[in-house]
Formats: structure tokens, sequence, C-alpha cells
């Protein structure tokens, strides 16, 4: 019965413990002496960690939040490997995907505010649906150059993301293809007050300049 219970909830456990390292917080806190969600957008991010500490802040920031999706789902059929013998089944990984965006997004570690999920759903994108997401990537660059708008590169990226995964790369099953549509509607949703900003033309853009 425990080793059931363990089997079904430790790997999702993980998986949340995992999204809530704050990166971009410690990094700020750590290296700056500043709290990121006191500065810019508030948000917990790389972006508004580029746009208050700048790219040799944000990157690694970016690099590690991406790494944190990548690992949750990765790591799953591993951990719960060692637990049983039972093969993990679909809906268990996309609870880890899920546990691990959440994590992130209310960060036990960082008082439950955390950053919007856009590089750590990457990572589990990754994961699971190489191919899309690389091209997903690819979108998100291409609105990004012309726009220097990284919410509208995010939403039209993760808008395009279950067409590209159910009708270009064909999706494993329905469960897969439930996670996709459910990353189209969280991103927007997360990014609500950009949306309005955009069409008010108050949003701000990025800047790749160093910051002093």
């Amino acid at each position: 019965m425990i080793e059931n219970i363990m089997f079904y909830t430790f790997p999702v456990i993980l998986a949340y413990l995992l999204g809530s390292i704050p990166t971009a917080v410690w990094v700020g806190k750590r290296f700056y002496n500043i709290d990121v969600r006191k500065e810019g957008s508030g948000n917990a991010g790389a972006t508004n960690t580029i746009r208050v500490l700048g790219l040799k802040a944000g990157i690694p920031v970016l690099i590690i939040d991406v790494l944190k999706g990548y690992a949750a789902v990765a790591l799953a059929p591993l951990v719960a490997s060692l637990i049983s013998e039972e093969t993990l089944s679909a809906t268990l990984i996309l609870a880890s995907a899920a546990a691990v965006v959440l994590g992130h997004t209310f960060p036990l570690l960082a008082g439950f505010k955390g950053g919007k999920g856009v590089a750590t759903l990457l990572g589990v994108g990754i994961g699971l649906f190489p191919a899309a997401s690389l091209t997903v990537v690819l979108i998100f660059t291409i609105i990004l150059i012309l726009t220097h708008y990284v919410s509208l590169g995010s939403i039209i990226a993760s808008i395009s993301f279950p067409f590209l995964v159910i009708f270009v790369f064909h999706s494993p099953g329905i469960v897969y293809s439930g996670l996709a549509i459910g990353v189209a509607v969280f991103i927007p949703f997360t990014h609500r007050k950009n949306i309005v900003r955009l069409i008010k033309g108050t949003e701000s853009k990025i800047s790749f300049k160093k910051k002093k």
C-alpha cells in the first residue's frame, strides 16, 4: 500500500520541488542583492531577470529553468522504477509536467511567488516533444526579433504548440495532445496582463544591452 502511494505521488512531489527552485530570486539576491520580484515586471523569471539584471544573470536563469522542466519529465519514470517494477503511465508523467510548472509559478521556496512558467514548460516540451518544441523556439525567436516583445513571442509560440504537436508531428496519444492544448491555454492565461498592455501599446520591449 505504502509502495503504491509512493509510486504515484513521489515523482509528482519531486517535480513540484524541482519547479520550486526559485532561480531568478536566488541569482538576484546572491549576486546582485536584488529581489527581481520587486523590480521591473515583478516576475521571477528569465525575462524580468534580463530586464533588471542583464543577460549575464538572465541566461543562466533561463537555462536552469528549462532544465527544471526537462528533468521533471525525464526523472519521473526513473524515480518510479526505483519504487516499483510497474511502468509509469503517460498520465503520471504529465502530472509531473504539471507539477514542475506549478512549482515554478507558485514556488514553495520563494513564498509561492514565482515566474510564468514559459521556460520550464519549454523544458517539459523538449523532454516530451523535442521536434515541436524546437520549432516553437524558432517561432518565438522570429517574433522576438521582429517585435522585441517577449510576451507576444511566448503567446504566439504557445498557441502554435498544439497544432505542431497534433497535426505536424503527430502526438503519440490523447493525453499528450491534452498537454499541448493545455500549454496553449496556460501561457496566455499567465500573460493576461501582458495582453492588456499589448493591446494598449504600453507593453515593455526587451533590451539585450548589458547592464552595468
